[in-house]
């Protein structure tokens, strides 16, 4: 990087806050140690850092906390990133009207614990929830089984301040100061992946915290009869905030089971008496299948539940070789982790599988014993007849995580389809010299 660049760099944020050399090596990306890492405290620094690196061509990766920055293809370049970390702070809380506003880099666990200071929260609960950033939650629009009741980023999101590739502060949505004209700046911004500019504050709408809060674990001796059981669930008069089905590998490495048989994750909350008539209208309702067993959880051991299924592409095995998220609908979510096992075992790989059965989103963890060493072609072998599987059933796949090997032999994202010619021409118009996480997104982008 051109020494007159990371003087500038210097001059904007401090002689502290600009990384180079050996420094950069906690964020190598997909191999690539990135040519310098800037600390911006203020959107004025992040948006005269951002300036400096249009002006001089260099690529910008936007930076949260990194739990999904592993989501994309390998970056050309690895050029500057740009750490949100110092923008941590909780600017505007607004209990009578359950708003508040928060910088990016701020994380959703330490934003819940402010909010719940006033018995409110933000009914997101993305993998990883304590470690995330608002920006980076924002940015891939992660969410989590609770988007079943209560939606996701772009149904809790009401306003948010973006600065542009060149250094410009846009705000839209509530409490508007400057709108870019033509566009809904919130809703492009999220699931965009930092390709339109880097998110530094946020608006949420918020909810009181429910007076009881519990997960029902009901566990089958199949996977369909979990399907069924997730069917009748959706057929009837309950109100569940999360409906997830576990298959018997994704229950082993949670703690809830053995290596056969399949669960429904059920959450239940509101006032008491709404929970416990929900609860035993439930058990009722189950109480007709295959149910092997149904038990409460409350308090700590709920939150642990629940934590344990976001991280289940980290815990389900020894060695995880790959991680794919795949869109179907709700009524062919059994069906297709089914099959999906049995294309894994066909591989001689292990599958474990979580879905928001409901919404019809899985995750597919893909992995080996401590012992194995997987090639990368049978992996990729794999994570092809997969996407295969889920497009037949008229659904999409997304590769969530994979080795560099492995990467350089299946898509990413899948091919881009009609409405990617004004993809790029929004993206031309507010990254013109493309610097922001070029390559990495749908199509190139």
């Amino acid at each position: 990087m051109d020494a007159e660049l990371i003087r500038r760099l210097t001059a904007l944020v401090g002689e502290r806050h600009v990384l180079t050399g050996v420094e950069c090596s906690p964020y190598v990306l997909e191999g690539r140690t990135p040519e310098a890492v800037v600390f911006p405290g203020t959107k004025e620094e992040v948006a005269g850092v951002l300036a400096a690196a249009d002006a001089a061509g260099i690529p910008v990766t936007p930076w949260g906390s990194g739990t999904r920055i592993s989501v994309g293809m390998p970056p050309a370049r690895p050029g500057l990133v740009l750490s949100l970390k110092r923008l941590d702070r909780l600017l505007e809380h607004e209990p009578a009207d359950l708003t508040a506003t928060a910088e990016a880099g701020m994380t959703l666990g330490a934003f819940q614990d402010a909010l719940g200071q006033r018995g409110q929260w933000l009914s997101l609960d993305p993998p990883h929830a304590r470690q995330g950033t608002l920006g980076g939650v924002l940015a891939s629009n992660a969410s989590g089984p609770r988007r079943h009741l209560y939606g996701t980023a772009r149904d809790l999101l009401i306003g948010l301040t973006m600065v542009l590739a060149d250094g410009s502060i846009v705000r839209g949505g509530g409490k508007v100061v400057k709108n870019v004209a033509g566009y809904d700046l919130p809703k492009l911004a999220i699931g965009s992946f930092g390709t339109l500019g880097v998110i530094v504050e946020a608006t949420f709408k918020l909810r009181p915290r429910p007076d009881m809060d519990r997960l029902i674990v009901a566990t089958f001796e199949r996977v369909k009869d979990a399907g069924q059981g997730a069917r009748a669930i959706m057929a009837s008069d309950l109100i569940p905030s999360a409906v997830d089905l576990l298959d018997a590998e994704a229950m082993r490495a949670l703690g809830l089971g053995g290596r056969e048989g399949a669960a429904l994750l059920v959450g239940l909350d509101g006032l008491p008496e709404q929970v416990e008539w929900q609860s035993a209208e439930l058990a009722r309702l189950l109480a007709s299948g295959a149910r092997v067993e149904t038990r409460a959880l409350d308090g700590a051991e709920r939150d642990g539940a629940w934590q344990a299924v976001g991280e289940l592409s980290r815990c389900a095995f020894p060695e995880t070789t790959a991680v794919m998220t795949w869109g179907a609908l709700p009524t062919q979510v059994a069906d297709l982790v089914e099959h999906g096992g049995d294309i894994a075992r066909r591989h001689g790989l292990n599958a474990a599988f979580a879905a928001h059965a409901a919404v019809g989103i899985i995750t597919a963890v893909l992995g080996a014993g401590a012992e194995a060493k997987i090639a990368a072609t049978t992996v990729a072998a794999t994570l092809g007849d997969w996407r295969a599987l889920v497009r037949d059933a008229g659904g999409h796949g997304m590769l969530e995580w994979a080795p560099l090997a492995v990467k350089e032999r299946v898509p990413v994202w899948e091919p881009p389809g009609a409405p990617f010619r004004i993809m790029q021409r929004i993206k031309a118009e507010l990254d013109p010299n493309g610097i922001l996480n070029p390559g990495r997104f749908v199509g190139g982008i």
